[in-house]
């Protein structure tokens, strides 16, 4: 399915109810824009309070900042989202198409936390989240926090590139 095809979906999904689960476009909103970001980079700082003694909790924080940095943009751009998918995929069609100017590695950073795992950051997250192990490999947190560090940032850079509704 092309990237054009499910953005359309998810648009059709955000028409459906209030309580939607797509996309839907609203006014842009840079305030809205700027509590994603701080909620991003509260997700940061949570990965970082959390790494010692929860370090499954430091996996969903660094999923959230990333989520959270994609919804920075949307808000931005005049769309809210309700679904993970749909958010991801929604900036993923954006970038194809230069409406906003972010290296594509990021949405791959969010599908995939580092090269030695085959699984995304939200897999990653939902593994750490729903299932039972609470340990996490060091190399793998540490890759973790230096991605989400660059995603975060690099996406700061979009958002200041950007006017509201662009």
């Amino acid at each position: 399915m092309s990237k054009k095809s499910v953005f359309d979906w998810c648009l059709k999904q955000g028409e459906r109810t209030e309580n939607h689960k797509g996309v839907r476009e609203i006014a842009p909103n840079k305030e809205n824009s700027q509590r994603h970001m701080d909620k991003a980079l509260h997700n940061v700082k949570a990965f970082d309070h959390n790494i010692e003694e929860f370090p499954d909790w430091s996996v969903s924080a660094a999923f959230y900042a990333m989520y959270h940095s994609l919804l920075a943009v949307l808000a931005q751009l005049g769309y809210e989202s309700r679904n993970q998918e749909c958010t991801i995929n929604t900036v993923d069609y954006f970038i194809e198409t230069k409406k906003i100017e972010l290296d594509r590695k990021y949405i791959e950073m969010i599908r995939r936390t580092s090269e030695m795992l085959p699984r995304d950051a939200k897999l990653l997250r939902e593994e750490f989240q729903y299932g039972t192990n609470v340990s996490v490999n060091k190399e793998i947190l540490n890759n973790l926090r230096k991605n989400t560090i660059e995603f975060t940032e690099s996406v700061q850079i979009c958002l200041e590139k950007m006017r509201p509704g662009s």
